[in-house]
Protein backbone atom coordinates (compact mmCIF):
# COMPACT_ATOMS: atom_id res chain seq x y z
CA UNK A 1 0.00 0.00 0.00
CA UNK A 2 1.41 3.38 -1.01
CA UNK A 3 0.98 6.26 1.42
CA UNK A 4 1.32 9.98 0.82
CA UNK A 5 2.85 11.89 3.73
CA UNK A 6 3.21 15.65 3.95
CA UNK A 7 5.63 17.14 6.47
CA UNK A 8 5.81 20.75 7.58
CA UNK A 9 9.30 20.79 9.06
CA UNK A 10 8.93 24.11 10.82
CA UNK A 11 11.33 26.03 13.02
CA UNK A 12 8.83 25.96 15.88
CA UNK A 13 6.57 23.01 15.03
CA UNK A 14 6.63 19.78 13.04
CA UNK A 15 3.27 18.83 11.53
CA UNK A 16 2.68 15.53 9.73
CA UNK A 17 -0.24 14.89 7.38
CA UNK A 18 -1.18 11.48 5.96
CA UNK A 19 -3.67 11.21 3.12
CA UNK A 20 -6.93 9.71 4.29
CA UNK A 21 -6.10 10.46 7.94
CA UNK A 22 -5.41 14.20 7.98
CA UNK A 23 -3.12 15.78 10.58
CA UNK A 24 -1.66 12.93 12.65
CA UNK A 25 1.05 14.81 14.55
CA UNK A 26 1.65 18.40 15.60
CA UNK A 27 4.47 18.90 18.10
CA UNK A 28 7.23 21.41 18.87
CA UNK A 29 10.52 21.03 16.96
CA UNK A 30 12.47 20.18 20.09
CA UNK A 31 14.49 17.17 21.24
CA UNK A 32 16.12 16.45 24.63
CA UNK A 33 19.29 14.32 24.60
CA UNK A 34 21.51 13.03 27.41
CA UNK A 35 24.96 14.47 26.67
CA UNK A 36 27.16 11.55 27.75
CA UNK A 37 25.21 8.72 26.14
CA UNK A 38 23.37 10.57 23.34
CA UNK A 39 20.23 8.86 24.61
CA UNK A 40 16.98 10.51 23.54
CA UNK A 41 15.13 11.67 26.64
CA UNK A 42 12.14 13.30 25.01
CA UNK A 43 10.88 14.92 21.80
CA UNK A 44 8.13 17.38 20.94
CA UNK A 45 5.81 18.56 23.71
CA UNK A 46 7.69 16.78 26.50
CA UNK A 47 11.04 18.18 25.36
CA UNK A 48 9.69 21.72 25.04
CA UNK A 49 8.50 21.68 28.65
CA UNK A 50 12.12 21.02 29.66
CA UNK A 51 13.42 24.28 28.14
CA UNK A 52 15.03 26.30 30.93
CA UNK A 53 14.35 23.49 33.43
CA UNK A 54 16.69 20.63 32.43
CA UNK A 55 19.81 19.61 34.42
CA UNK A 56 23.25 20.16 32.92
CA UNK A 57 23.61 16.61 31.65
CA UNK A 58 20.56 16.95 29.39
CA UNK A 59 20.81 19.11 26.26
CA UNK A 60 17.62 20.66 24.90
CA UNK A 61 18.02 21.17 21.15
CA UNK A 62 15.85 23.12 18.73
CA UNK A 63 17.45 21.69 15.56
CA UNK A 64 15.82 24.04 13.06
CA UNK A 65 16.64 27.71 12.82
CA UNK A 66 15.03 30.33 10.58
CA UNK A 67 13.33 27.70 8.47
CA UNK A 68 16.37 25.48 7.80
CA UNK A 69 18.22 22.62 9.48
CA UNK A 70 20.91 23.86 11.87
CA UNK A 71 21.61 20.52 13.57
CA UNK A 72 21.40 17.62 11.14
CA UNK A 73 21.84 14.76 13.63
CA UNK A 74 19.25 16.12 16.06
CA UNK A 75 16.80 16.74 13.21
CA UNK A 76 17.03 13.16 11.93
CA UNK A 77 16.68 11.71 15.44
CA UNK A 78 13.66 13.91 16.12
CA UNK A 79 12.00 13.01 12.82
CA UNK A 80 12.49 9.29 13.39
CA UNK A 81 10.79 9.57 16.78
CA UNK A 82 7.88 11.52 15.32
CA UNK A 83 7.42 9.00 12.50
CA UNK A 84 7.37 6.17 15.03
CA UNK A 85 4.58 7.98 16.87
CA UNK A 86 2.38 7.89 13.76
CA UNK A 87 3.23 4.25 13.03
CA UNK A 88 4.76 4.88 9.61
CA UNK A 89 6.85 1.73 10.03
CA UNK A 90 3.70 -0.17 9.07
CA UNK A 91 3.32 1.72 5.83
CA UNK A 92 4.36 0.35 2.47
CA UNK A 93 6.01 2.33 -0.31
CA UNK A 94 5.84 5.89 0.98
CA UNK A 95 5.99 9.17 -0.91
CA UNK A 96 6.94 12.14 1.21
CA UNK A 97 6.47 15.80 0.37
CA UNK A 98 8.29 18.28 2.56
CA UNK A 99 8.09 22.05 2.48
CA UNK A 100 10.99 24.49 2.32
CA UNK A 101 11.22 28.30 2.54
CA UNK A 102 10.99 29.92 -0.89
CA UNK A 103 14.55 31.26 -0.83
CA UNK A 104 16.23 28.08 0.42
CA UNK A 105 19.74 27.49 -0.94
CA UNK A 106 20.82 24.29 -2.71
CA UNK A 107 22.90 23.30 0.32
CA UNK A 108 19.91 23.77 2.63
CA UNK A 109 17.69 21.74 0.27
CA UNK A 110 20.22 18.92 0.24
CA UNK A 111 20.26 18.87 4.06
CA UNK A 112 16.48 18.42 4.10
CA UNK A 113 16.60 15.64 1.51
CA UNK A 114 19.40 13.87 3.38
CA UNK A 115 17.45 14.07 6.65
CA UNK A 116 14.30 12.59 5.11
CA UNK A 117 16.34 9.87 3.40
CA UNK A 118 17.21 8.60 6.89
CA UNK A 119 13.58 7.60 7.44
CA UNK A 120 12.33 4.08 6.82
CA UNK A 121 10.04 3.50 3.83
CA UNK A 122 10.80 6.90 2.28
CA UNK A 123 10.75 5.67 -1.32
CA UNK A 124 10.24 9.00 -3.07
CA UNK A 125 10.87 12.46 -1.67
CA UNK A 126 9.69 15.77 -3.06
CA UNK A 127 10.22 19.38 -2.03
CA UNK A 128 7.67 22.15 -2.32
CA UNK A 129 7.93 25.84 -1.49
CA UNK A 130 6.04 26.80 1.67
CA UNK A 131 3.72 29.45 0.18
CA UNK A 132 2.68 27.07 -2.61
CA UNK A 133 1.88 24.36 -0.07
CA UNK A 134 0.10 26.90 2.12
CA UNK A 135 -2.08 27.99 -0.79
CA UNK A 136 -3.08 24.40 -1.54
CA UNK A 137 -3.79 23.77 2.13
CA UNK A 138 -5.91 26.90 2.29
CA UNK A 139 -8.12 25.55 -0.47
CA UNK A 140 -6.93 27.88 -3.23
CA UNK A 141 -7.05 26.49 -6.79
CA UNK A 142 -3.51 27.37 -7.84
CA UNK A 143 -3.73 25.59 -11.21
CA UNK A 144 -5.52 28.50 -12.91
CA UNK A 145 -3.71 31.38 -14.67
CA UNK A 146 -4.78 33.72 -11.89
CA UNK A 147 -2.64 35.50 -9.31
CA UNK A 148 -3.01 34.61 -5.64
CA UNK A 149 -0.89 36.26 -2.95
CA UNK A 150 -0.13 34.04 0.04
CA UNK A 151 1.75 35.02 3.20
CA UNK A 152 2.91 32.16 5.41
CA UNK A 153 4.10 33.40 8.81
CA UNK A 154 5.89 30.57 10.58
CA UNK A 155 8.20 30.37 13.56
CA UNK A 156 11.49 31.21 11.86
CA UNK A 157 10.55 32.67 8.48
CA UNK A 158 7.75 34.48 6.70
CA UNK A 159 7.30 33.35 3.11
CA UNK A 160 5.42 35.50 0.63
CA UNK A 161 4.54 34.55 -2.92
CA UNK A 162 2.33 35.49 -5.83
CA UNK A 163 1.19 32.14 -7.20
CA UNK A 164 -0.21 31.32 -10.63
CA UNK A 165 -0.44 28.13 -12.73
CA UNK A 166 0.76 25.90 -9.87
CA UNK A 167 3.92 27.80 -9.01
CA UNK A 168 5.37 30.90 -7.41
CA UNK A 169 5.89 33.64 -10.02
CA UNK A 170 7.62 35.91 -7.51
CA UNK A 171 8.50 35.09 -3.91
CA UNK A 172 10.26 36.46 -0.85
CA UNK A 173 11.42 34.83 2.36
CA UNK A 174 12.39 36.93 5.37
CA UNK A 175 13.65 35.81 8.75
CA UNK A 176 11.05 37.71 10.70
CA UNK A 177 8.31 35.55 12.17
CA UNK A 178 6.92 34.18 15.42
CA UNK A 179 10.27 33.62 17.13
CA UNK A 180 11.35 37.19 16.43
CA UNK A 181 8.13 38.46 18.05
CA UNK A 182 8.98 36.39 21.15
CA UNK A 183 12.54 37.71 21.22
CA UNK A 184 11.30 41.30 20.98
CA UNK A 185 9.13 40.75 24.05
CA UNK A 186 12.04 39.27 26.02
CA UNK A 187 14.30 42.22 25.14
CA UNK A 188 11.60 44.77 26.04
CA UNK A 189 10.91 43.35 29.49
CA UNK A 190 14.62 43.12 30.21
CA UNK A 191 15.26 46.73 29.22
CA UNK A 192 12.07 48.32 30.57
CA UNK A 193 11.52 46.40 33.80
CA UNK A 194 14.85 44.65 34.48
CA UNK A 195 12.78 41.47 34.24
CA UNK A 196 14.20 38.29 32.73
CA UNK A 197 11.76 35.80 31.24
CA UNK A 198 12.20 32.68 29.12
CA UNK A 199 11.10 31.76 25.63
CA UNK A 200 8.01 29.87 26.77
CA UNK A 201 6.77 32.78 28.90
CA UNK A 202 7.28 35.23 26.03
CA UNK A 203 5.36 32.99 23.64
CA UNK A 204 2.51 32.61 26.12
CA UNK A 205 2.36 36.38 26.69
CA UNK A 206 2.26 36.98 22.92
CA UNK A 207 -0.62 34.56 22.52
CA UNK A 208 -2.63 35.99 25.42
CA UNK A 209 -2.36 39.75 24.84
CA UNK A 210 -0.01 40.33 21.89
CA UNK A 211 -1.23 42.58 19.08
CA UNK A 212 0.18 44.43 16.07
CA UNK A 213 -2.85 46.68 15.59
CA UNK A 214 -4.62 49.03 18.05
CA UNK A 215 -7.35 47.26 19.99
CA UNK A 216 -10.67 48.70 21.15
CA UNK A 217 -10.35 47.00 24.52
CA UNK A 218 -6.98 46.90 26.25
CA UNK A 219 -5.84 43.60 27.73
CA UNK A 220 -3.33 42.98 30.51
CA UNK A 221 -1.43 40.05 31.94
CA UNK A 222 0.67 39.49 35.06
CA UNK A 223 4.12 38.27 34.04
CA UNK A 224 6.47 36.46 36.41
CA UNK A 225 10.20 36.18 35.95
CA UNK A 226 13.55 36.94 37.58
CA UNK A 227 14.84 40.34 38.59
CA UNK A 228 18.16 40.75 36.80
CA UNK A 229 19.63 42.83 39.62
CA UNK A 230 18.68 40.71 42.62
CA UNK A 231 18.12 37.31 41.02
CA UNK A 232 14.88 37.05 42.97
CA UNK A 233 11.36 36.36 41.64
CA UNK A 234 9.59 39.39 40.24
CA UNK A 235 6.24 40.11 38.61
CA UNK A 236 4.92 43.02 36.54
CA UNK A 237 1.62 43.78 34.86
CA UNK A 238 1.98 44.11 31.07
CA UNK A 239 -0.66 45.61 28.76
CA UNK A 240 -1.55 44.92 25.15
CA UNK A 241 -0.77 48.58 24.42
CA UNK A 242 2.82 48.01 25.51
CA UNK A 243 3.12 44.90 23.36
CA UNK A 244 1.73 46.79 20.38
CA UNK A 245 4.70 49.15 20.61
CA UNK A 246 7.05 46.16 20.88
CA UNK A 247 5.57 43.97 18.15
CA UNK A 248 4.54 46.56 15.57
CA UNK A 249 8.12 47.16 14.26
CA UNK A 250 8.49 43.41 13.63
CA UNK A 251 5.11 43.21 11.90
CA UNK A 252 6.06 46.20 9.76
CA UNK A 253 9.00 44.21 8.36
CA UNK A 254 6.49 41.65 7.09
CA UNK A 255 4.30 44.36 5.57
CA UNK A 256 7.27 45.89 3.77
CA UNK A 257 8.25 42.46 2.41
CA UNK A 258 4.70 41.99 1.11
CA UNK A 259 4.85 45.32 -0.70
CA UNK A 260 8.28 44.51 -2.16
CA UNK A 261 6.99 41.17 -3.46
CA UNK A 262 4.00 42.85 -5.08
CA UNK A 263 6.28 45.39 -6.76
CA UNK A 264 8.15 42.54 -8.48
CA UNK A 265 4.99 40.84 -9.79
CA UNK A 266 3.51 41.44 -13.29
CA UNK A 267 0.64 43.98 -13.26
CA UNK A 268 -1.85 41.37 -14.52
CA UNK A 269 -1.25 39.23 -11.45
CA UNK A 270 -1.54 42.17 -9.09
CA UNK A 271 -4.90 42.96 -10.67
CA UNK A 272 -5.95 39.41 -9.81
CA UNK A 273 -4.68 39.80 -6.25
CA UNK A 274 -6.57 43.05 -5.87
CA UNK A 275 -9.75 41.26 -6.86
CA UNK A 276 -9.23 37.95 -5.02
CA UNK A 277 -7.53 39.29 -1.90
CA UNK A 278 -4.54 38.25 0.18
CA UNK A 279 -4.43 35.03 2.21
CA UNK A 280 -2.42 34.68 5.41
CA UNK A 281 -1.41 31.30 6.85
CA UNK A 282 0.96 29.92 9.48
CA UNK A 283 0.93 30.06 13.26
CA UNK A 284 2.21 33.65 13.24
CA UNK A 285 -0.86 34.80 11.31
CA UNK A 286 -2.95 34.33 14.45
CA UNK A 287 -1.41 37.22 16.34
CA UNK A 288 -4.05 39.88 16.86
CA UNK A 289 -4.35 42.50 14.15
CA UNK A 290 -1.95 40.98 11.61
CA UNK A 291 -4.50 40.62 8.81
CA UNK A 292 -5.94 44.07 9.56
CA UNK A 293 -2.48 45.66 9.44
CA UNK A 294 -1.71 44.07 6.06
CA UNK A 295 -5.10 45.06 4.68
CA UNK A 296 -4.75 48.69 5.79
CA UNK A 297 -1.20 48.87 4.42
CA UNK A 298 -1.97 47.39 1.00
CA UNK A 299 -5.60 48.40 0.50
CA UNK A 300 -6.39 44.77 -0.40
CA UNK A 301 -8.80 42.54 1.50
CA UNK A 302 -6.77 40.19 3.68
CA UNK A 303 -8.09 36.93 5.11
CA UNK A 304 -6.58 34.50 7.62
CA UNK A 305 -7.08 30.99 6.27
CA UNK A 306 -9.05 28.35 8.13
CA UNK A 307 -6.72 26.29 10.35
CA UNK A 308 -3.80 28.56 9.39
CA UNK A 309 -1.14 26.71 11.39
CA UNK A 310 -1.90 23.45 9.53
CA UNK A 311 -2.23 24.81 5.98
CA UNK A 312 1.33 24.02 4.91
CA UNK A 313 1.23 20.42 6.16
CA UNK A 314 -2.17 19.81 4.58
CA UNK A 315 -0.94 21.37 1.34
CA UNK A 316 2.15 19.17 1.20
CA UNK A 317 0.02 16.06 1.55
CA UNK A 318 -2.55 17.14 -1.02
CA UNK A 319 0.18 18.19 -3.46
CA UNK A 320 1.26 14.55 -3.73
CA UNK A 321 -2.16 13.75 -5.18
CA UNK A 322 -1.55 16.22 -8.02
CA UNK A 323 2.12 15.77 -8.91
CA UNK A 324 1.36 16.16 -12.61
CA UNK A 325 0.41 19.78 -11.97
CA UNK A 326 3.45 20.48 -9.82
CA UNK A 327 6.26 18.54 -11.51
CA UNK A 328 7.78 21.59 -13.15
CA UNK A 329 7.93 23.31 -9.79
CA UNK A 330 9.44 20.42 -7.83
CA UNK A 331 13.05 19.88 -6.85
Amino acid sequence: MRENIGIDLGTATVIIYINGKGIVLKEPSVIAIEKKTNKIIAVGDKAKKMIGRAPKDIEIIEPLSEGVISNFTATTLMLKQFMKKVNTSKLGSTRIMICIPSQTTDVEKRAVLDAINQLENAKKIYLIEEPVAAAIGAGIDISKPCGNLVIDIGGGTTDIAVISISGAVVSTSIRTAGNQFDEAIIKYLKKRYNLLIGQLTAEELKQKIGTVYPMEEELSELVRGKNIGTGLPMEVNITSKELLQVLFPEALKIVEAVKATMEKAPPELIEDVSECGIYVTGGGSQIRGMAKLIEDSTGIKTTVASEPASCVAIGTGKALENLNLLTSKMR
